[in-house]
């Protein structure tokens, strides 16, 4: 299978939990949008294809198939590539994990956008402060102390004691918040040391370890999910 994955060029966002599934497994897949630009994406948006309508990407063509919602699309290529438990209880509950992943992803965004997504981030700035603030004192602090608790509860690893998409969807996870939010982490970081040496395992497979080394691998910017406003994070 030669997969077409459609996400926005010129950041990673959601789409980059997607790509790392497709790079740890080595499949064969494009990446359109980076090809052939933004407009291959509104014309599936548009309706101009065959297959299920998505509303936004990440979306991923399989075949005749199109498969939107980063979650969903994870669900679907974890089994081909060999990034999910063979159980029908064991991948039930990595789309569980990836469900909540989505859920906090969600909630770094609105750190930034609190008001409307539309809106630039100057027009809701003092919105946004008060967002971030709750984000990095009780959001943040339960959503990855809930995650600390699933590995340690996998035997200390793995979420699901084994590798999975929500390992490298996890170190995606910290990765992101580590740039946007680096003093918060470093304070939060002290009672995740499970959750930071699943990234550094993660980090040193050989296949990721060889995209993040690539120009396929887009740096974190301010046009993206995770988005480094310094006044957002924790005080000085």
């Amino acid at each position: 299978m030669r997969y077409e994955l459609y996400y926005w060029t010129g950041i990673q966002g959601r789409g980059e939990f997607v790509r790392l599934a497709l790079e740890d497994a080595g499949a064969s897949y494009v990446d359109v949008a980076r090809q052939k630009g933004d407009g291959a994406i509104a014309a599936f948006l548009d309706g101009e294809h065959k297959g299920a309508l998505p509303f936004a990407p990440p979306f991923l063509k399989a075949g005749r198939l199109v498969i939107a919602q980063t979650a969903n699309i994870l669900q679907y290529l974890g089994p081909g590539l060999g990034l999910v438990p063979d159980g029908e209880s064991g991948r039930i509950y990595a789309h569980q994990l990836e469900l909540t992943i989505s859920d906090i992803v969600a909630e770094v965004h609105d750190s930034h956008h609190p008001v409307a997504g539309r809106l630039y981030y100057a027009d809701q700035r003092a919105e946004a402060k008060r967002r971030a603030a709750d984000l990095r004192e009780t959001r943040l602090p339960e959503f990855l102390g809930y995650f600390e608790n699933v590995l340690q509860r996998g035997g200390g690893r793995h979420p699901l004691r084994e590798h999975s998409y929500v390992d490298l969807s996890l170190f995606q996870l910290m990765a992101g918040l580590d740039y946007a939010f680096p003093r918060a982490m470093r304070r939060l970081g002290r009672d995740l040391p499970r959750l930071r040496a699943l990234g550094k395992r993660v980090a040193e497979r050989p296949r990721i370890a060889a995209y993040l080394d690539s120009p396929r691998r887009q740096a974190f910017n301010e046009n993206g999910i995770f988005r480094h406003y310094p006044e957002l994070d924790d005080p000085l």
